[in-house]
């Protein structure tokens, strides 16, 4: 009893039967692209990530979340 499967992939790629090779100019080209791309990414980066992260988290737990905000500014309202 053979185990051969009839559902196997039928599908072309792009390459219209040739090797799927990237060419040296769209190499050179996807290389200036992520050098622009890192070149942007200045110090607020890590803030914006570090934001969106946080976000995250306080959506998950909105009541938790509210209930430390509430005692933190009642706690810094009471050391004044």
């Amino acid at each position: 009893m053979s185990n051969t499967s009839s559902l196997e992939p039928h599908w072309d790629t792009a390459s219209m039967g040739l090797p799927a090779d990237i060419s040296s100019t769209e190499r050179s080209a996807l290389s200036e692209h992520l050098s622009l791309c890192c070149a942007q990414r200045g110090p607020l980066q890590s803030l914006r990530v570090g934001a969106s992260e946080m976000g995250g988290v306080l959506a998950g737990r909105v009541v938790t979340s509210l209930l430390v905000i509430v005692l933190l500014v009642g706690g810094s309202w009471l050391m004044l």
